[in-house]
């Protein structure tokens, strides 16, 4: 770690920070903590992915729903108006959209087929937003002058690295550069965002291999084809199993990558002195 110690940390003049946890957690809202001081880059990697690697896809996906409708499809073709994403860092509802949800195509969902292929697309789009870190370090400092660095990253950074791996290619060039920090979050935690996850289910990526133990096993416990499936149904059914399967990811990268700190912590943290502190008290307990 770049940060052996609080005392390292604590007089650090580049402090470089990259949280990770389950969505829901609050690693937008530490970030946005941080950058709100003036002292503190905020590099979002969901929103990187959506406004760079997919943006091209997300624009097409949302030009075929216009060309649906006669007058905006004749206005398209005349290149009478312009349709594109609007993507913020805490709202990622284009994102999302294009992901979709698998199952039932007359009740929003995609063909299994096209949804992996999309699933692929987000995954090759993150990985190489992440591999981006450490030049938006250089352009964060040389072009705007910031000496602090956070990069807030999505909830499937797990699905993508094995933290087993001292070689992983992605968090080699992360711990490099920055401190991995998992901000864990307890069993009351994980009840709330599945009870909020039920209540308005989201798209999300999946690593392969997960989602195709997970989709056959739902088929086969509900004597289903895939065009039976509800896709909101399914995705509910599929989260608190992606929960329990991102746990231990996650605890192995902070294990042989970086540190936890506890949701709770970070919750109560009301300025960027607060996150610091946490950070330091984390460096110093036993690993």
């Amino acid at each position: 770690m770049i940060y052996e110690s609080a005392a390292d940390w604590t007089r650090a003049a580049h402090k470089r920070v990259v949280f990770f946890a389950m969505s829901g957690l609050g690693k937008t809202h530490l970030s946005k903590m941080l950058a709100g001081t003036g002292d503190w880059f905020h590099y979002s990697v969901d929103y990187r992915i959506g406004t760079r690697y997919m943006a091209e896809p997300i624009a097409d996906n949302l030009k075929k729903q216009a060309m649906q409708v006669p007058f905006l499809a004749e206005m398209l073709r005349a290149d009478a108006i312009h349709i594109a994403a609007n993507i913020h860092d805490d709202d990622l509802t284009a994102v999302s959209a294009y992901l979709g949800k698998p199952g039932d195509p007359a009740r929003g969902g995609l063909p299994m087929a096209e949804y992996t292929r999309r699933q692929d697309e987000f995954r090759d789009a993150e990985e190489r937003t992440l591999l981006d870190t450490g030049a938006f370090i250089t352009r964060a400092e040389e072009v705007y002058g910031y000496p602090h660095f956070v990069c807030d990253t999505g909830g499937s950074i797990c699905e993508w690295v094995d933290p087993d791996d001292p070689d992983d290619p992605i968090l080699r060039a992360l711990s490099a550069q920055c401190l991995l920090v998992w901000i864990k979050g307890s069993d009351a935690h994980t009840d709330e965002l599945i009870r909020r996850f039920d209540r308005a289910p989201k798209p999300m990526s999946y690593q392969p291999e997960f989602l195709a133990q997970a989709w056959a096993e739902y088929l086969s416990e509900n004597n289903m084809q895939e065009g039976d499936v509800d896709p909101d149904a399914f995705i509910r059914w599929a989260y608190a199993r992606a929960l329990a399967h991102r746990q231990p990811r996650y605890a192995a990268m902070a294990r042989n990558w970086g540190v936890t700190v506890d949701a709770e912590a970070m919750a109560r943290a009301r300025d960027a002195a607060d996150i610091e502190a946490v950070i330091a008290t984390a460096l110093d307990a036993p690993r």
